[in-house]
């Protein structure tokens, strides 16, 4: 099934005065869904190939015969409720120009767009199709730009801050080797970096614009591919939005549409942890939790796929939890919250062009 959009441009890119959102230019998607099947049906046989033998390694058949069903619905039901979060981040950015998205159509356009990324793109594919089918729901180019694209940055910026807090939880709480010390100890240190590069770049948005396409740069002329400049203004710009929007007030509904995606996804993994008969204290639950979901988004495997669930098991066996025990909870885990979900996403595809067609004719 063919998306193809024309040219996407979010803003008039003329320079925004102070304390105006700032152009985020999206550029155009051109996919067909078709041909991106194959990538999908390998992953999908390699997960039905390589994980059921790692869990039968770690004996985790007798943890899956003992789990309590009814806390599994829970989890599952907590993960829905995690995805109604993402619908409303996306409606609450809209309404904070002033404008207005139907709840139902939100959560239609994360879970979409969320497949689409996953085949085409990653999170430009992602933000692309969702400004696409912001438009066409009748969002002016300037809100469509900001609620398609800041929802992966403020996601990103919480995993950050969850990452950081797993790492200095177990740099002062666990017993680790020299090796993973310094290992973590350097995670801590590139995160604590990027973090404090941000802080400083709000003050210095040209700085930080000039630094981040010097480094750009760099990495696309050692994979030997184009480069573009634009990329980093893009970006700068993002985070500029984030924080007018902030200063603007306009922070209640997504911090409560990112409290409520994260939050319920949290609560997902420890109903789980619950159902195999293994209690979890909140700090173990979230030094497993952010630095594996932050590591697959940097990944090259669409979804962070085997990437995550490595580095979730890895960890929780490391804190104590039985192998057996972390392979059946990550890898449920892993089915409420990536596969079932982008699955569900691509049925939906096909409604959100028509529905969009549908309200340019009419108007």
């Amino acid at each position: 099934m063919p998306i193809d959009d024309q040219e996407l441009t979010a803003a008039d890119p003329a320079v925004p005065e102070a304390g105006q959102f700032h152009p985020v230019a999206v550029r155009p998607l051109h996919i067909r869904l078709l041909r991106y099947l194959p990538t999908l049906l390998l992953l999908g046989l390699a997960v039905h190939l390589i994980l059921p033998q790692i869990a039968s390694l770690q004996h985790s058949a007798a943890v899956i015969r003992q789990m309590i069903w009814w806390l599994v619905g829970l989890a599952a039901l907590a993960q829905v409720a995690s995805y109604l979060g993402s619908g409303y981040l996306i409606q609450s950015l809209v309404s904070m120009t002033g404008e207005s998205l139907s709840f139902i159509r939100s959560i239609f356009i994360t879970l979409s767009a969320y497949s689409v990324g996953l085949v085409a793109g990653g999170m430009v594919g992602n933000s692309a199709s969702a400004f696409r089918w912001l438009k066409q729901g009748g969002v002016s180019p300037q809100s469509a730009s900001i609620a398609s694209t800041l929802p992966a940055l403020i996601n990103n910026l919480l995993l950050l801050s969850l990452a950081l807090f797993g790492v200095i939880h177990l740099l002062l709480v666990h017993e680790l080797t020299a090796l993973e010390e310094i290992a973590f100890a350097l995670i801590l240190f590139v995160d604590g970096t990027i973090v404090l590069l941000l802080v400083w770049g709000i003050g210095h948005p040209d700085g930080l614009t000039r630094l981040i396409d010097r480094l750009t740069a760099r990495w696309h002329k050692i994979r030997h591919q184009d480069h573009d400049p634009q990329r980093a203004q893009d970006f700068v710009d993002q985070i500029l939005n984030t924080w007018i929007a902030l200063r603007k007030g306009g922070w209640r509904g997504p911090t409560l549409g990112i409290l409520l995606n994260t939050g319920f996804d949290l609560l997902t993994i420890y109903l789980l942890f619950m159902a195999a008969g293994h209690r979890v204290t909140f700090g173990l639950l979230l030094t497993g939790y952010g630095l594996p979901l932050l590591l697959g988004k940097v990944g090259f495997l669409p979804g962070g796929v085997g990437i995550v669930e490595g580095t979730m098991v890895a960890l929780y066996t490391g804190l104590g939890v039985p192998a057996a025990t972390a392979v059946v909870v990550v890898l449920a885990y892993r089915v409420l919250s990536f596969w079932i979900p982008t699955l569900l996403g691509f049925p939906l595809v096909p409604f959100l062009e028509r529905s969009g067609r549908k309200k340019l004719i009419e108007h």
